[in-house]
């Protein structure tokens, strides 16, 4: 019997990450879910392990906090766990003026969208470049990184740093079978839109929220078609093509318009 292979799915319970757990378990993957809420966590796993039959590893981890990405990779050691699809799904944002913004609310953003995502995808590339198998990497940036963002300027900056980090790892690691596919969803019906608070955009108020189990089976077929980068949506991707034409000046007053609060009409 072929061994089952695993996922190790951060951000995993709700959203985009919950909907990319699911169909990993329907095609008959193990799976390493992290996330914060233990309790939610447990409730995942009772629900997986019952309808798909297959194994669930919980790990309750604030990716926020220092440390704790060698902290998840240890774990899955200790567990004698072999991860073949790393999938980096946890984010958040924050809606307001950079003046305006928490500094401890920013870091926790850099650190969560950033240093967790390049620790473990540095931990975890470290030791399959030695594996004769094949793996594979989603990281999860966003229609955010293909121009500023007024109003959500750290957010928007570490989402094209996702992305930018995922193109080039992909041309480093062609020659040992380890894909890195960046996945950049436009606004999604998640609960991203309550943490960062962007319902007071302008943008929210006009544009179609996708659908987070339509973008996971997008994101999730791409990836094993090895894509480099997948943009649900074809207006997403009329937008993110059309951004690298205009003047970059251009692109900030137009992104600065689009991002001012709804109540400065």
């Amino acid at each position: 019997m072929q061994e089952r292979k695993i996922a190790l799915i951060t951000g995993a319970s709700r959203g985009i990450g919950l909907e990319l757990a699911a169909i990993f378990a329907q095609a008959g993957n193990d799976l390493v879910l992290v996330a914060r809420n233990k309790k939610d966590l447990e409730t995942i796993r009772r629900v997986f392990e019952e309808k798909a039959n297959i194994s669930v590893h919980i790990i309750a981890k604030d990716l926020s906090v220092a440390g704790a990405a060698a902290e998840v990779y240890q774990e899955v050691q200790e567990q004698g766990l072999s991860i073949s699809y790393l999938v980096n799904n946890a984010g958040f944002g924050d809606y307001a003026a950079f003046a305006d913004a928490k500094w401890e609310k920013l870091q926790e953003m850099i650190n969560l969208n950033i240093d967790a995502l390049t620790h473990l995808c540095h931990l975890f590339i470290e030791e399959w470049i030695k594996s004769p198998s094949e793996q594979k990497i989603l990281n999860v940036s966003s229609t955010a990184a293909f121009q500023p963002g007024p109003m959500m300027a750290v957010y928007f900056a570490t989402k094209a740093y996702v992305l930018h980090l995922s193109e080039a790892l992909r041309q480093e690691l062609r020659r040992h079978r380890i894909s890195v596919t960046a996945l950049c969803p436009g606004p999604t019906a998640t609960h991203f839109g309550e943490v960062s608070n962007m319902k007071a955009s302008d943008l929210m108020k006009n544009v179609k929220i996708a659908d987070p189990k339509e973008v996971a089976q997008i994101a999730y077929h791409g990836m094993m078609k090895n894509k480099s980068v997948i943009i649900p949506g074809t207006l997403n991707k009329m937008v993110a093509q059309t951004v690298g034409f205009l003047p970059r000046d251009w692109v900030s007053r137009i992104a600065g318009k689009v991002m001012q609060p709804q109540d400065q009409k």
